[in-house]
């Protein structure tokens, strides 16, 4: 004989799982653009490095979109980067010293930057969602899992009986700090995306 289907009341929906998210997505917002800030902080220290991307990123358009110019114009953009006397590659000469992050105080400095902006608001939120929702049954996933899923997802629940497909509010917590980087990158835009991705 099969256990009887569980339902949720529709107020947990409401007050639980979409709060939860909601939750997620405006710490992870935040969170975003509290590394933005202290990223354009130290790109404000090196302007050398910012101008060769600038000027690099400007050569690669021409070089690929060149034929949707005028001949002229794409001669004269092209004379700027290349000319024998005055082109800006000839004659700009920069030597390249990588930073080793071991020697670099700052490099040390930015990394800690960044595990405290990542670490720290995940283990406040994560914390205070489990003391808050403690004991939720949130969702289910539409499709059936195996037993080895049950810790994973049903965090804070001890209900050996309890089908694993059902995840808790702290479980339901951090699947959405880890999926929803594509929602950040509609939301941002692409660039802090990227640097979500580099953050972890």
């Amino acid at each position: 004989m099969a256990a009887p289907e569980l339902r949720l009341d529709g107020s947990i929906r409401f007050w639980v799982l979409l709060a939860v998210a909601w939750i997620a997505l405006a710490v992870g917002i935040l969170r975003l653009r509290v590394a933005a800030l202290l990223r354009s902080e130290r790109e404000l220290g090196w302007p050398e490095q910012l101008q060769d991307k600038q000027i690099l990123a400007r050569s690669r358009l021409l070089r690929e979109n060149g034929r949707f110019l005028t001949h002229q114009g794409f001669l004269m953009r092209k004379h700027y980067f290349n000319n024998r006397e005055s082109g800006f590659f000839r004659k700009t000469k920069r030597k390249i010293q990588p930073r080793n992050p071991l020697t670099d105080p700052t490099m040390v400095t930015e990394m800690m930057k960044g595990n405290i902006v990542n670490v720290l608001p995940m283990i406040l939120v994560g914390g205070w969602i489990n003391w808050a929702f403690s004991g939720f049954v949130a969702t289910k996933v539409p499709f059936p899992l195996t037993l080895r899923f049950k810790p994973m997802l049903q965090r804070g629940i001890n209900l050996p009986s309890l089908d694993p497909s059902w995840v808790s509010s702290a479980s339901w917590y951090f699947l959405n700090v880890f999926g929803l980087r594509q929602v950040y990158n509609l939301i941002l835009g692409e660039e802090t995306g990227k640097m979500g991705k580099e953050m972890g």
